[in-house]
């Protein structure tokens, strides 16, 4: 009776190893927990589509950024929104040299908003721009 104790000690420590094996216990820490991200809101008027991406361009130019050299297309902009793309880059150049980057960025920010709201999102000039097709 002696080796009872022992032997059934065993078997429940064989168990729970056996037990911790199969569902995948490990030693390293428990995954983070999941969140849902939080969406982000979307511009949805023509002028607020081509503000957001007029500027970014825009900003991306005036900073040097590595993908600042795409072309209009590749940038995703119809022709009159690389017309103000370039009469803002060329203000915000202006504005770099007197009043240094942050005012260029500003500038082109306010720019950029100023000329895409005057001409409603200036989509109406590129054959590669497409209104977005109905549901179906």
């Amino acid at each position: 009776m002696g080796t009872q104790p022992r032997t059934a000690a065993r078997c429940g420590a064989a168990a729970l190893l056996a037990a911790l094996a199969l569902s995948g216990c490990s030693t390293s820490a428990p995954p983070a927990p999941r969140t849902t991200p939080t969406p982000v809101s979307s511009p949805s008027s023509p002028a607020q589509i081509c503000t957001s991406l007029v500027s970014y361009w825009a900003k991306e130019a005036l900073k040097g950024g590595k993908w600042a050299g795409l072309d209009w297309e590749q940038k995703g902009m119809s022709n009159d929104q690389y017309k103000i793309h370039e009469e803002v880059v060329a203000a915000g150049r202006s504005e770099e040299r007197t009043a240094g980057l942050d005012k260029a960025l500003e500038l082109a920010d306010r720019l950029t908003a100023q000329r895409c709201a005057e001409q409603n999102g200036a989509t109406w000039s590129s054959e590669n721009w497409r209104p977005a097709s109905p549901p179906g």
